[in-house]
């Protein structure tokens, strides 16, 4: 999504130019390129599928509304297989229509994992819970922590269930390294991501996103953190962000790899 104006095959040859051998995949372009397709390229360009994003949305009241989206998390965790990642992410939904139960939203996540997770663990798929920002939970995910995120994958066995660690979702949290060290003991940082915290927020927020370095979260810090907690996979950026989308995805491309080296591991 850094780069979502690339097509794939752009995609593919602008990794190749810039050293990048890793890569995290969305569904919508995917679908749209084609599933199997997708899979072949990034094997032939020698890339490695780190996450595919996104299932979730799990909260609807509706019974009817309830079965398509387990359907269409059944297709993620297909779709994840084929393209060879082992990690699903998962935006859980917020509040459906009408309805101010956050209690309740959040035990829908639950039963729905019940259902999916054994499913993922039969193709070799993990779910990842993503905890987002506060300020997205009435309307697009009512898991706002990683203690929240926590508290409803440890219900499920590790290898089926664990969590996003994203600077851009939990930076302001006091409590996220203590949960970080929680997540890595239990074995489940199933994936870790980077955007900054840049203001003003853009209105409607979701494309806020900062290009690391431009904004106020130490990633240094946060990758120790993961670090000291055990992970040792692969680091992804994920900038939501029309400034960038508006730029040329491949100049975006060479300067998120150098503002990563840069900011995070220099």
């Amino acid at each position: 999504m850094t780069v979502k104006h690339l097509s794939m095959p752009e995609l593919a040859d602008a990794c190749r130019e810039s050293g990048v051998t890793n890569v995290g995949l969305w569904r919508e372009p995917v679908q749209t390129y084609g599933v199997e397709r997708t899979a072949k390229l990034v094997r032939d360009a020698g890339l490695t599928v780190t996450t595919l994003c996104r299932g979730g949305f799990f909260t609807a009241l509706d019974p009817d509304e309830r079965a398509a989206a387990l359907a269409d998390n059944r297709r993620a965790i297909d779709e994840a297989a084929t393209l060879g990642t082992d990690t699903l992410v998962l935006v859980s939904g917020g509040l459906p229509a009408g309805s101010k139960d956050l209690h309740g939203a959040r035990e829908r996540i639950a039963d729905a994992l019940t259902v999916l997770g054994p499913y993922a663990e039969e193709h070799g798929v993990k779910l990842a819970i993503e905890p987002l920002h506060p300020m997205y939970a009435s309307d697009r995910c009512v898991v706002s922590t990683l203690a929240q995120a926590l508290d409803l994958a440890e219900r499920f066995p590790a290898h089926q269930v664990g969590v996003t660690v994203d600077t851009y979702h939990i930076w302001w949290d006091d409590q996220a390294p203590a949960q970080i060290a929680r997540a890595g003991a239990g074995g489940r940082i199933h994936t870790f991501q980077l955007a900054d915290w840049t203001t003003p927020l853009p209105e409607g927020v979701l494309n806020g996103r900062g290009q690391i370095g431009d904004g106020a979260i130490d990633m240094r810090e946060w990758l120790g953190h993961v670090t000291a907690a055990g992970y040792t996979g692969a680091i992804e950026v994920e900038l939501f962000n029309d400034a960038l989308w508006a730029r040329d995805g491949r100049e975006v491309l060479a300067e998120t790899a150098a503002r990563f080296v840069e900011h995070v591991v220099r």
